[in-house]
């Protein structure tokens, strides 16, 4: 299989999962702080649809595995930080100051570098 196949089956794993992780945080209305508030957790239909779509991402991440080397496609998820992040400022509100903007742009660097090294 073409290798920017595999990388973009990737991505599209990577970033269902950081959608997973913006459903998770929706789905906490206070803190927790007993096993029950963590259990309770489970009934949200948010949390249900997160591990729906963990799982999805895992699916499709063993898939791009099966095709390449685990060197170029756990590199390649680990894009699920900047997608959290661009997430985080746009759905949740949160700030995205220059550090973090800087920090995604040297993730974004690492992995296209290693991407490319083939």
């Amino acid at each position: 299989m073409n290798i920017y196949l595999v990388i973009l089956i990737t991505l599209v794993a990577a970033l269902i999962a950081s959608f997973s992780q913006m459903l998770y945080k929706k789905s906490i209305g206070k803190r927790i702080e007993s096993t029950r508030d963590m259990l309770n957790l489970f009934m949200k239909k948010n949390v249900l649809l997160g591990l729906s779509g963990y799982a999805i991402s895992l699916v499709i991440y063993l898939f791009a595995l099966s095709h390449s080397q685990l060197s170029i496609v756990y590199p390649t998820f680990a894009s699920t930080f900047i997608f959290v992040t661009i997430l985080s400022g746009l759905v949740l509100k949160e700030k995205l100051g220059a550090k973090r903007i800087i920090g995604m742009a040297l993730i974004f660097i690492g992995i296209s570098i290693i991407a490319i090294s083939l």
